[in-house]
């Protein structure tokens, strides 16, 4: 069975990281960057132009900005490399196959293939991938392709459809980024509180570790603290130590954890005091 050939076009951490990973799952790759710049060994940048680095591949992913993909198509579709037997593939959470129109003509399969982790190193993309979910979309040759990519990469894919992809994608926003800038809040609110710096930046980590390891439970059951218990007591004085902001941002989260404190059988009268206290203003 010949080897399964994937161009990579965009160079970056997620580029270079796919990269890897997928030779270790036993694909060919050729990696090309419009920017000549050093790649993490065995990967070497192909030497010619973008449209070259596609021929010869059956999968043509785009690792690149979102705001780049449609230009990058275009230029693809300009080179008259891609093809009918070709599978074309963006990265975006947000966008979906429209974004690669430009090559519509081509008969090129088209879709998006979101890997929903986070890679700091290309060296341990392969491991860090293994596990994760990637959402996928696009025609169907183009869902077929991405689950044959997944299964290589030790992933599991999802199905998302194009007009849900922003509501998925801002999901994928409050599990990664906004963790970590409530984490922020949470230092910040410690250092306010006369915490040392750095104790401050450090105090919460294993608290943090500890709420993610219980997730595996699912929400509702790994959900602690004084809403799942049902402490108006506690949930008014948080309110009452925090400045506007802080208190408008804790109202939010707290109704939402009141949500899962439900579903998972908080007794509905403590249920109740805790709403109250929440939503009174002032």
């Amino acid at each position: 069975m010949p080897q399964p050939r994937v161009t990579i076009v965009g160079a970056g951490r997620m580029g270079q990281g796919l990269a890897l990973a997928l030779l270790a799952g036993g694909h060919g790759v050729t990696l090309a960057s419009r920017r000549v710049h050093p790649v993490s060994a065995p990967l070497a940048l192909h030497s010619g132009s973008l449209a070259t680095a596609a021929v010869g591949a059956d999968s043509v992913i785009l690792a690149v900005p979102d705001e780049a993909i449609s230009r990058v198509a275009g230029e693809l579709a300009a080179g008259g490399t891609v093809a009918a037997g070709h599978v074309v593939l963006h990265l975006s959470g947000l966008l979906d196959r429209s974004a690669l129109l430009a090559l519509a003509p081509t008969g090129a399969a088209l879709g998006s293939f979101h890997p929903l982790q986070t890679i700091a190193d290309p060296a341990t993309a392969a491991e860090r991938l293994a596990g994760a979910f990637v959402g996928i979309e696009g025609d169907e040759r183009a869902l077929a392709r991405g689950e044959l990519l997944a299964a290589a990469l030790n992933m599991t894919p999802v199905r998302v459809g194009s007009a849900a992809k922003a509501a998925y994608h801002a999901g994928a926003a409050m599990a990664a980024n906004y963790t970590v800038a409530l984490a922020g809040v949470a230092e910040r609110l410690a250092r306010e509180a006369g915490i040392p710096a750095a104790a401050a930046a450090r105090i919460f980590l294993p608290l943090v570790r500890g709420a993610v390891a219980n997730l595996d439970l699912g929400p509702a059951a790994a959900l602690t603290g004084p809403v799942r218990r049902g402490d108006a007591r506690t949930v008014q004085a948080h309110l009452e130590a925090l400045g506007p902001n802080d208190r408008m941002l804790y109202r939010g989260l707290g109704l939402e954890a009141l949500r899962l404190a439900r579903e998972a059988g908080l007794d509905e009268a403590a249920a109740a005091r805790v709403e109250a206290v929440l939503r009174e203003e002032g």
